[in-house]
């Protein structure tokens, strides 16, 4: 899609261009923005009393003074429009004039008395170009400031651009702050971002305080990990923050409890939607977070959980046994967990299978809030199977008037241990070499809790 713009209205766009994912523990991060100032022909047309190029020197100086106070940020100056006149239409009239540096505020305001509209508006050349402009930093937030009278000569699309920029996670999701804009107009630029309009002077200079406000204030966020009741008690749970758009991780966190027993407070980059998934088992997603800049947020997800154990009556022959958990009614294994220890699950309905022999099947075990639900194994009992030669040897068990096989005993050895479930089993065997199916023998066996046998196969 094109972006359009109206002829006689300033426009700046705002985004963060990100060189990495930034860390929860970033210290002194500093911030570096770089203004691109439209100088092409329109520029020089009147908005109100003054020329519109007079309008962005104004404003722009007033903002550079300002943030040359911060020691954490820097600034650089590109711009467009400025080197060749038109006709003929040069779209790649687009450049670095004033690069980063420390303390460069003086040579980015008397850079912009220098420079004179005279060519054209290649906006999304001009966007695309300046990713090139932030050098390699592990510790920044880079921050792009476009200001312009919004029209797009060229035949670059700035809404592609940005689109395919905030895909690639170059660059995160940008403010827009347009002068006069027709309401109706100002639609196609949510493509783009956030859309501020400023019908008067003052009001864009307010608007362009907030902005850089929002750029430069920390902003914070709680999550409120519910239970069953509403409250936010849930904690001790990762949480990963995915850009929305760009579907990259942006911070990994563990929920955590303050020491005033409230769910402690993150800070996280404001110019970025979310999605946030809580790691409980089955995790939840919060699909779209939106932060208010500069102001502490709440988000809150449902999370209610309980404990889940699986223990035998006595004993322990089954202490390193691990067991699979579903969902109720869904065939995909949720979690593998250890015989004897606590898990947490969210609240509702989940089937075991526990790989005793036979293998348990305990379907519809439900989990409460808050609760440790135990299943308990009955004690198993132990058998030898003592075997003179080596031959086909399979176990069954003995249901009603059938049998079901539920393993194979090695014969290769002369004795063979099995722990089994209470119940009764058949052994069905035949030599190896015998070549008639006469000689097959077939012996019964009862296994009863917390005791040992042995059974002679010849």
């Amino acid at each position: 899609m094109k972006l359009a713009f109206i002829t006689g209205s300033i426009l700046i766009i705002f985004s963060f261009v990100p060189v990495r994912a930034q860390q929860a523990d970033k210290t002194e991060e500093k911030t570096r923005i770089l203004f691109i100032l439209d100088c092409s022909q329109s520029m020089s047309g009147r908005w109100g009393k003054e020329k519109k190029i007079n309008i962005a020197r104004k404003f722009l100086g007033r903002t550079v003074d300002s943030l040359g106070t911060f020691s954490n940020v820097e600034m650089a100056l590109r711009a467009y429009g400025h080197q060749s006149v038109v006709p003929p239409q040069d779209c790649n009239d687009t450049r670095l004039e004033v690069p980063f540096a420390p303390g460069n505020g003086y040579r980015i305001k008397r850079k912009m008395r220098d420079l004179f509209p005279k060519g054209t508006t290649p906006i999304a050349n001009s966007l695309a170009a300046s990713v090139n402009d932030f050098p390699p930093c592990d510790n920044c937030r880079n921050v792009i400031i476009l200001i312009t009278d919004g029209i797009e000569a060229c035949d670059g699309d700035p809404c592609a651009v940005s689109l395919e920029l905030q895909r690639k996670g170059i660059i995160l999701k940008p403010f827009i702050i347009g002068i006069g804009l027709d309401p109706e107009f100002e639609k196609s630029f949510e493509c783009l971002g956030t859309v501020y309009n400023a019908f008067t002077e003052e009001r864009f200079e307010e608007v362009l305080e907030i902005v850089i406000t929002h750029a430069l204030t920390e902003t914070t966020l709680q999550v409120n990990l519910l239970d069953a009741f509403g409250n936010p008690s849930e904690t001790n749970v990762p949480l990963t923050f995915y850009n929305r758009n760009s579907r990259q991780i942006k911070y990994n966190f563990v929920h955590t409890m303050n020491h005033r027993g409230n769910p402690d407070t993150m800070r996280i980059d404001p110019l970025v939607d979310y999605t946030i998934k809580a790691h409980t088992t089955p995790p939840v997603i919060f699909d779209s977070l939106k932060l208010a800049p500069g102001k502490h947020n709440i988000a809150a997800i449902d999370a209610p959980q309980g404990s889940l154990t699986v223990v035998q009556q006595k004993g322990y022959q089954y202490r390193n046994l691990k067991f699979i958990v579903r969902l109720t009614g869904d065939y995909n294994t949720l979690c593998r967990q250890e015989m004897y220890t606590d898990k947490k699950y969210l609240t509702g309905r989940y089937d075991l299978e526990i790989p005793t022999i036979p293998a348990t099947y305990i379907n519809g075990v439900t989990i409460k809030q808050s609760e440790v639900t135990t299943v308990t194994l009955p004690q198993p009992g132990v058998i030898t199977f003592l075997v003179n030669n080596k031959g086909i040897c399979e176990l069954f068990e003995e249901r009603e008037e059938d049998i079901k096989w539920i393993y194979t005993i090695d014969t290769s050895e002369k004795s063979h241990s099995l722990i089994l479930l209470p119940g009764n089993y058949k052994v069905i065997y035949r030599p190896l070499h015998s070549k008639q199916s006469y000689f097959t023998i077939t012996k019964k066996f009862t296994i009863e809790s917390g005791k040992s046998s042995s059974l002679r196969i010849f």
